[in-house]
């Protein structure tokens, strides 16, 4: 398997498939590359080099005991690009993946980027704070995290049948497969490092890496998201990113890159190429 080592001796699992300008995926939490199939099989046929690695501690990266925080996500995602000596990417960011990106280009600057996309994604921040009183109270992320500790497969298959792709509400009806490859990807991946990424995706402020970039970003986020709430998050990202184009959707789920691909693959690639 490809991978890349890290500075701290992590090995980072990615895929690279193709040539042409390099679209950069970062998966969501507590996902794999493989989350990103259909976009990366979408923009390979489009002429794109499409790239998508696995956060350390998840999918088939290293599990290590240290490190689940935002500012070793970021330096991972650098050390993919530099060693894949990227330049001119897109970089996309679904859920916990769009705090990575935005960390990363804040952090590492954007010299080797054109623009970004943040997909129903964390930032500015999730938790609820005296300054971010639409987040949600803490206690919500404490209660993941016990749910995680006391039994992680029940857990996962409970959001994946539920709020993460909206097949909670009555009359839904809820794909299995989509249901399993959710599970089979969290499971692929380390209890401690899902654990600690919940304190990770829910308590890092992004409002000033927002701030730091200047290259167009779209962000995209559904009204109907049950995971990260569109009050807290969309919108205010839009506004605090210097060139920031909001893309709101009325009904779909957080999942919305699986459940509405053909919708999300086509608005992706109109911001791509305009």
């Amino acid at each position: 398997m490809p991978t890349v080592t890290t500075s701290d001796g992590v090995e980072i699992f990615y895929r690279d498939w193709g040539s042409g300008q390099p679209i950069v995926f970062s998966h969501g939490w507590p996902l794999t590359a493989d989350d990103w199939d259909t976009q990366m099989l979408f923009f390979l046929s489009k002429g794109y080099r499409v790239i998508a690695h696995d956060r350390r501690g998840h999918g088939r990266s290293s599990h290590v005991a240290d490190g689940h925080d935002m500012d070793h996500y970021a330096d991972d995602l650098a050390a993919v690009v530099e060693y894949l000596d990227l330049h001119d990417a897109i970089h996309v960011g679904h859920s916990t993946g769009g705090g990575e990106v935005a960390h990363y280009l804040a952090r590492h600057g954007q010299g080797r980027a054109t623009k970004a996309a943040l997909v129903c994604a964390v930032p500015p921040l999730m938790v609820k704070t005296d300054a971010n009183p639409e987040g949600q109270p803490k206690e919500v992320f404490d209660d993941l995290q016990a749910q995680l500790a006391a039994n992680r497969s029940v857990f996962y298959r409970s959001l994946a049948s539920g709020p993460f792709y909206g097949f909670n509400p009555p009359g839904v009806e809820p794909s299995e497969a989509i249901i399993a490859n959710w599970w089979r990807q969290g499971m692929m991946g380390d209890a401690k490092a899902h654990y600690e990424g919940i304190v990770a995706f829910s308590q890092t402020d992004f409002t000033e890496d927002l701030k730091k970039i200047t290259l167009p970003v779209l962000v995209m986020h559904s009204e109907d998201d049950q995971i990260v709430p569109y009050v807290a998050a969309g919108p205010k990202s839009a506004e605090l990113l210097p060139n920031g184009i909001l893309k709101t959707y009325k009904d779909f789920p957080h999942g919305m890159p699986t459940t509405h691909a053909d919708t999300i693959n086509a608005d992706l690639l109109e911001f791509i190429q305009s």
